[in-house]
């Protein structure tokens, strides 16, 4: 394994392990702020799921801006 392998896995536990946090006390943040204002609420989940998206988006955009890409350039 070397060390970009490392850094992948490592990447890859540390979103997995901050999406799972956020996505088990979702509910009761969302009841609470559902107290103050349903539409607070709502904000927050759909801001929970597009931020999962944007992680990957954005490490997306680093690694091609990096050049650390898995295939070559011809696409093939």
């Amino acid at each position: 394994m070397n060390k970009s392998d490392k850094s992948a896995l490592l990447a890859a536990a540390a979103i997995l392990a901050a999406t799972f946090a956020v996505f088990y006390l979702m509910p009761g943040i969302m009841t609470s702020l559902g107290a103050v204002s349903p539409v607070l609420a709502i904000a927050a989940g759909v801001a929970a799921v597009l931020a999962f998206f944007a992680v990957f988006w954005l490490r997306g955009r680093y690694r091609r801006g990096s050049g650390a890409s898995d295939r070559d350039e011809s696409g093939s």
